[in-house]
């Protein structure tokens, strides 16, 4: 009886285990851009608690052949970001702060990278 408890407490302590390193791979926050809509009109998108360690490329930017690249991006995660000109984290690169203040609209954006970083 007492190997079969010791077995319950030990694969509940691994799931908790598991849970828990999910959640600290994601930024905490929100990552905001603007972008130009299909009709021409500005937009705007938050990607919520994004992926740490992971090149995420904008979807309504990520063809450099269809659209404009999105612009004025704002790190409102608890973690660096290093936004690309290009899809899949290529192109010319620049950091912004955990929680900084929006960029300007000059500068351009295809792709984010959450670095893990405080």
């Amino acid at each position: 009886m007492r190997l079969r408890t010791a077995a319950a407490v030990t694969a509940g302590s691994v799931s908790i285990l598991f849970a828990a390193s999910g959640v600290a791979n994601a930024a905490m926050g929100g990552f905001s851009y603007k972008f130009v809509g299909l009709h021409g009109e500005p937009r705007s998108a938050t990607l919520h608690n994004p992926a740490s360690h992971h090149c995420i490329t904008l979807p309504e930017v990520a063809d450099p052949h269809a659209s404009e690249p999105a612009f004025a991006p704002h790190n409102d995660t608890d973690e660096r970001a290093v936004v690309y000109t290009g899809p899949h984290c290529s192109g010319d690169a620049w950091n912004l702060r955990a929680h900084g203040r929006p960029a300007t609209d000059r500068l351009k954006l295809r792709s984010v990278y959450l670095t893990g970083e405080k």
